[in-house]
């Protein structure tokens, strides 16, 4: 659900792209949300703006699964220029540092629970998994930590972004994104590919594919303590079209593949599959507040 819940960030930001087609220069499952797109998504109109839409994703039903579902995903953005943001797949972030292109600062993020029934999006329309009954649930958790990201090259067309996370609640690992994407106009649409890669300490590794063993006496799969590591990397891409000033329509997809302790895993190598992908469209409108 994570890859998933990070697309609707798309959502979030485009009517302020659709209100200025060219932004200034100055002032973009279970562990898996929308794709980690590093989106020309920085430019906020001043004062308060407030975004509201939906996104309809279909994505595999936990990250490492082989079954896809259908989401729907609210898209709901309270921004202050382009400082402080709170918003149901960002979280909350406050842009501290915002100097020569550069970005940076804290941020709390959401991680939707795991559910063995279905796979565990509380969005969830249509699909599902049942290859985690016997797993247990994860709760919901929470990522503090922090960002940073640099805009550079002609027209600033150039975006990488880091983030460092901690949990809670859900689960306490380290959670680390790093992603890298180019921006181009293509008539009146706006498109955006790039890598990215995500990787992430013992705790959330275990915590989502590894297999203790009262895990293993319900399901049959053979015990695993998982490491720290790369969890996945990936490609994303997405196509943003303004329809006037203030709402656009954004297609987005990414493919992305389960590596090291993840791929691993005899859940996802038994139950699942390490090469996942997502594909959603969605809309947005923004209000000024």
């Amino acid at each position: 659900m994570m890859k998933r819940f990070l697309a609707a960030t798309l959502l979030a930001a485009a009517p302020s792209l659709a209100q200025a087609q060219t932004p200034p220069s100055p002032p973009q499952p279970a562990p898996a949300r929308p794709p980690v797109l590093a989106l020309p998504l920085s430019f906020t109109p001043p004062g308060w703006n407030l975004t509201l839409g939906a996104a309809a994703i279909t994505s595999p039903a936990w990250q490492g699964s082989r079954d896809q579902a259908l989401s729907l995903f609210p898209n709901i953005r309270l921004a202050y220029s382009d400082v402080l943001f709170v918003s149901v797949s960002e979280g909350v972030g406050w842009a501290a540092l915002r100097k020569d292109g550069w970005r940076a600062g804290p941020l709390i993020k959401p991680r939707f629970g795991r559910n063995e029934s279905n796979g565990g999006s509380p969005f969830l329309i249509a699909g599902g998994s049942t290859a985690l009954v016997g797993m247990g649930n994860v709760k919901f958790a929470g990522e503090a930590g922090g960002f940073v990201e640099k805009q550079f090259g002609p027209r600033r067309a150039w975006r990488a972004r880091g983030e460092l996370r901690q949990g809670f609640g859900g689960h306490r690992g380290l959670v680390a994104d790093a992603s890298l994407a180019y921006r181009t106009p293509i008539g009146r649409a706006i498109a955006t590919v790039g890598p990215n890669v995500t990787a992430g300490g013992s705790q959330f590794v275990q915590t989502y594919y590894g297999v203790d063993a009262r895990q293993s006496q319900r399901t049959g799969l053979a015990r695993y303590d998982a490491k720290g590591g790369i969890v996945s990397y990936g490609l994303g891409a997405s196509l943003l079209r303004p329809l006037d000033r203030r709402s656009a329509i954004t297609l987005f997809t990414n493919l992305d593949r389960l590596s090291g302790p993840a791929a691993h895993s005899p859940l996802v190598r038994e139950r699942g599959r390490r090469t996942q992908f997502t594909l959603g469209i969605g809309y947005g409108r923004r209000f000024k507040l």
